[in-house]
């Protein structure tokens, strides 16, 4: 069975820093394109980071550009999101994905990505 599960997630200060992991399990991630999405209330799911099988390419959000890395370790079937600086528009649930037919490329859009995780919520509070 395939399984995404993102933890890490909780209620900070603004100005903050929280670390979310997604532990992946049930098939080969280290050759897939990982992503991070988040929702807001009342809003779309929209693209916040994205890591290439290696590692050696990421992108990001303009909304979370220097504030935000995104990480991976395949021997461990782990993909990690580190936030700094949090602001109260960063309050949603998170997401990790998996995009399966991309190695390289980081697709922005949800319809790219096969498998997710049930999310992790963050909050933060100004």
């Amino acid at each position: 069975q395939v399984q995404l599960v993102e933890s890490g997630g909780g209620l900070v200060q603004a100005g903050g820093s929280l670390r979310l992991s997604c532990a992946t399990s049930g098939r080969t991630f280290s050759t897939d394109t990982m992503g991070w999405f988040r929702q807001a209330p009342g809003k779309e799911r929209e693209f916040v980071a994205g890591i290439a099988w290696s590692g050696g390419r990421t992108y990001f959000a303009d909304s979370v550009k220097g504030r935000f890395t995104i990480s991976r370790d395949n021997a461990k079937n782990t993909v990690y999101l580190q936030m700094n600086s949090l602001k109260p528009e960063d309050t949603a649930v998170y997401y990790c994905a998996a995009d399966t037919t991309r190695q390289w490329t980081i697709a922005v859009v949800t319809t790219a990505y096969a498998y997710w995780g049930q999310g992790t919520q963050v909050t933060v509070s100004s």
